[in-house]
């Protein structure tokens, strides 16, 4: 044996000597650059090596022992090789060929771990031999041998684990390594490394026994991240493990926050049904309100009635329009301001404003929005709710009347914006229009009923028990307030008695085709997201029925979107309606088609239905094409999930613009308007500023409706200073000029204290109503003169279900508002660093309660109060740090 061993030596000895000259000069040149240490170093393990091909065990076994003790214990900076590695690279062949012809003992596992080791740095790319030679060495502890050395394996792993999956081998001892590895990065604060490895080899159940009270947060903060970027159904898994490690540690809050965006309601009740803090179950019904969903508490989740009741009662929102007025106390806004306030046409030349003192019906009808939009939710305005005998010479009355025919239905609507939200005293100063002899009065006064409880719940349903009785009346603008008022008070409650009475007019034939649209939508948004069959036929039917004339007309197109809505953010639940859309009359197949893709992929962020929308606008068809408006909207309804994905739609949006035929560059500033809604970005900005000069007039329009868009709730004063300069540019064109005052007062939307973003927390949250009714919006634009600037205006009220006030306000134990200072800052994302990096850059301090703008984020400045919420958003109620001491 000893014979074979010492040829095999040899043999490998000689093999390279084919110019002993040269060979021993340049390593004479090599060893010269060594320090007297290094050189040491270096003689030391060649003589371990040669050692190490002994006869004698004893021997071998010592000379293995130091060469592992040597290679443990170097150090070296990052950027260079360890020393031992670099001296045994020459030798890892003759190594290798000597481990094939040991006998199975403990010493060849002990080689086999030093080769694994050193094929880090010597093996060939894809060999995997360092995987190779530690599943044939001993058990040991791996992270004995260094962070590298782990990292290493767990890339060798995955390709191996694919490369098994596909030949369909065992693959136990891979998950044994894995176990070693998960367990050695989640104690080294390497939390990230861990959860892509457990991805790759697909068993991210193991994260769960190795996550540990002080890694946990980090951990879920990666796996939800990292959700965003994953394909489906993956991603659910990944926010699924995120829950139940969430549970595990009694972080509730985050826990309630991914049941929600699973929108998962077992999940949910679940979380209250684990919490037994009263406290905490007070702020998880702050999170369900704001995130505008329908909740049922019962006798599981709350045993106490009273406790119940109070609880319910936030869900119910029933206290917003209190917290509002709050906000607008403390920050000084309560004035209310009347449209000139915002036009500040003195701030322009001459021209402009001697034009707008003729007192127009279109103008007055914008002034109507415009007053609507500002005042919303302040309870008082200079139009709707002046006193009559006040300076302003003239109550409610005179202004109702200044409006022409359906414009009056706009103006008395327009009290429920300016009540939002104050069901009590909304309905009462409502009422009056009751008894008026205008049907269009009527219908407004309707209207206005249903958005004064948009997002409102209340036990006694006044909504439904002052409309259900006319939306069977014969004029058919009454029909339509009611109806359209029913839809925006009930989103997304899923009520069945208003679902049977709606089903009955979509199939009623005699209907007329604008009531058939305004069903259609309010049954869309009433089950928005719920896959509801029976509304999905009752709405393929009523499409089935229309005439090939109706099939033209711009409100038709309202059914496809009602349909899509019932399917908003389901992906692949909606692919049985799809496949019967294919076998509807060609005028709307396709229309239908987009429309519904878009609406179910809403918010997922997927590559691949952006990219199939993206090739549905690079077809040239010839004019008449609808389709591609609502494929255009869809990119940014799909992409808007996450920032990557949405600056990467804003830049194939340019292209579009570039390259696409007019019906295209229709729909491109309105997704761009989708897209950064309530955030001003200035690239948008300028692209939309250019666009509202185009010579297509539709373009412009839409252009300035989405500057409004992308400036509601904002004030800013960039956007404000471009709109005052249209409109006196546009001081002869009345459609634009419309538009103009729209987008101005949703620029001032509030008095800059609203926002329409349908996303919350952060970010993370996708309210389902607020986005339907921001979709809604949209696609009636897609069509300006149809439906905003003909009698259909009101449609612009659908934005009613995305306003939020974008403030945080901190309440105490009993729910009181509690002024603490708080730090509000640019958000900063940290998600994998290393050690508690800052989340905010940037802040400023306030008291409390404060605006939020897009991407700000805030954190308590205090160490008295502990947030009973993760996220400091909307309202988070704060306890007392019992460990809090005043410095003296």
């Amino acid at each position: 044996m000893s014979d074979q061993k010492n040829d095999a030596g040899t043999s490998q000895a000689n093999a390279p000597a084919k110019d002993p000259k040269k060979k021993e000069d340049q390593k004479k040149k090599d060893d010269e650059d060594l320090s007297e240490e290094d050189l040491a170093l270096k003689q030391q393990l060649e003589l371990y090596v040669e050692r190490v091909q002994d006869s004698d065990p004893g021997l071998q076994k010592v000379a293995l022992e130091s060469m592992r003790h040597e290679i443990r214990t170097s150090t070296s900076s990052m950027t260079s090789v360890p020393k031992p590695l670099k001296f045994l690279r020459p030798h890892y062949g003759t190594l290798k060929a000597f481990y094939e012809t040991m006998p199975e003992s403990d010493l060849k596992k002990y080689l086999a771990d030093i080769l694994s080791v050193l094929a880090l740095t010597m093996s060939a790319e894809g060999e995997r031999e360092s995987l190779k030679y530690r599943l044939l060495g001993s058990e040991g502890d791996i992270g004995s041998w260094g962070h590298e050395y782990v990292r290493n394996l767990a890339g060798e792993i995955a390709q191996e684990y694919g490369k098994r999956q596909s030949e369909e081998a065992a693959i136990e001892d891979l998950m044994e390594l894995v176990q070693q590895i998960v367990s050695f990065h989640m104690k080294h604060n390497a939390e990230p490394e861990a959860v892509d490895l457990l991805m790759e080899v697909e068993d991210l159940d193991l994260l769960i026994e190795h996550v540990g009270k002080t890694n946990f947060k980090r951990t879920c903060l990666y796996l939800t991240s990292a959700a965003r970027y994953l394909p489906g159904p993956d991603d659910m898994l990944v926010l699924d493990i995120a829950y139940t490690i969430y549970l595990k540690f009694e972080e509730f809050a985050s826990a309630l926050q991914i049941a929600l965006s699973l929108d998962n309601m077992q999940h949910v009740r679940q979380v209250f049904r684990s919490c037994d803090n009263q406290l905490k179950k007070m702020q998880f019904c702050y999170i369900l309100a704001r995130h505008g969903i329908t909740f049922e508490l019962d006798d599981d989740m709350v045993a106490d009635d009273d406790e119940r009741e109070t609880l319910q009662d936030i869900i119910n929102n029933t206290k917003l329009s209190e917290s509002y007025l709050t906000l607008a106390r403390d920050i000084e806004v309560m004035e209310p301001k009347s449209p000139e306030d915002i036009y500040k046409a003195h701030l322009l030349d001459g021209r402009a404003s001697a034009g707008a003192s003729v007192d127009s019906a279109r103008q007055n009808l914008a002034a109507t929005f415009v007053n609507a939009f500002v005042n919303a939710g302040f309870g008082q305005d200079k139009l709707m709710t002046a006193p009559a005998d006040s300076s302003i010479g003239g109550s409610s009355g005179n202004w109702l009347f200044k409006n022409k025919e359906h414009g009056k239905t706009s103006a008395a609507a327009s009290l429920g914006m300016i009540l939002l939200w104050d069901v009590d005293s909304g309905l009462a100063q409502i009422d009056k229009y009751f008894h008026s002899n205008d049907n269009h009065v009527i219908a407004g006064a309707l209207l206005g009923v249903g958005i004064v409880n948009c997002g409102v719940k209340n036990d006694c349903d006044p909504a439904l028990a002052l409309l259900s009785d006319y939306i069977s009346k014969e004029d058919s603008s009454v029909r339509i307030g009611a109806i359209m008022g029913l839809g925006i008070a009930y989103a997304g409650a899923q009520n069945e008695q208003i679902r049977s009475s709606l089903t009955l007019i979509l199939n009623d034939a005699k209907a007329p085709l604008d009531v058939i649209a305004f069903t259609a939508i309010s049954l869309g948004l009433i089950y928005v997201g719920s896959c509801n069959e029976e509304v999905a036929q009752a709405i393929i039917f009523a499409l089935m029925d229309r005439s090939e004339s109706e099939l033209g007309e711009p409100l038709t197109r309202l059914l496809p979107l009602a349909l899509g809505l019932l399917y908003l953010g389901k992906q692949e639940r909606v692919e049985a309606t799809a496949e019967v859309s294919k076998t509807f009359n060609e005028k709307i197949r396709k229309y239908c088609d987009m429309t519904l893709l878009s609406c179910a992929y809403a918010g997922t962020g997927n590559v691949l239905k952006v990219q199939n929308l993206l090739g549905h606008c690079a077809q040239h068809l010839e004019k008449g094409e609808t389709h591609q408006g609502p494929a255009v909207l869809g990119i940014a309804m799909v992409a808007m999930a996450e920032e990557l994905g949405l600056d990467m739609s804003i830049r194939s949006l340019e292209h579009l613009l570039q390259y696409g035929e007019q019906n295209i560059r229709r729909a491109v500033p309105l997704a761009l308007g989708l897209l950064c809604i309530s955030n001003p970005k200035v690239n948008v900005m300028d692209t939309l500023s250019r666009l509202s000069h185009d010579s297509d007039s539709e373009v412009a329009m839409a252009a300035v409706i989405s500057l409004g868009l992308i400036g509601a709730g904002t004030n800013n004063a960039r956007i404000a200073g471009m709109l005052r300069n249209l409109s006196s540019y546009y001081y002869k064109d009345a459609s634009l000029l419309f538009c103009v005052r729209i987008a101005q007062g949703l620029v001032h939307l509030g008095k800059g204290l609203l926002t329409l973003n349908p996303y919350h927390s952060d970010r993370f949250l996708l309210s389902p109503t607020a986005l339907a009714g921001l979709v809604t919006m949209l696609h009636a634009c897609l069509d300006m003169k149809a439906m905003v600037l003909g009698k259909y205006h009101y449609v612009l009220y659908f934005i009613v279900l995305a306003m939020q006030p974008r403030m945080l306000m901190t309440v105490d134990e009993n729910l009181k508002p509690l002024s603490v200072p708080v730090r509000v800052g640019q958000a900063v994302d940290v998600v994998g660093q290393a050690g508690r990096p800052k989340t905010i850059t940037g802040f400023q301090t306030h008291s409390t309660p404060v605006l939020l703008a897009a991407g700000d984020r805030a954190e308590l400045a205090t160490e008295k109060y502990i947030p009973l919420s993760p996220i400091l958003e909307g309202h988070v109620i704060l306890k007392e740090n019992p460990d809090y001491r005043e410095d003296s």
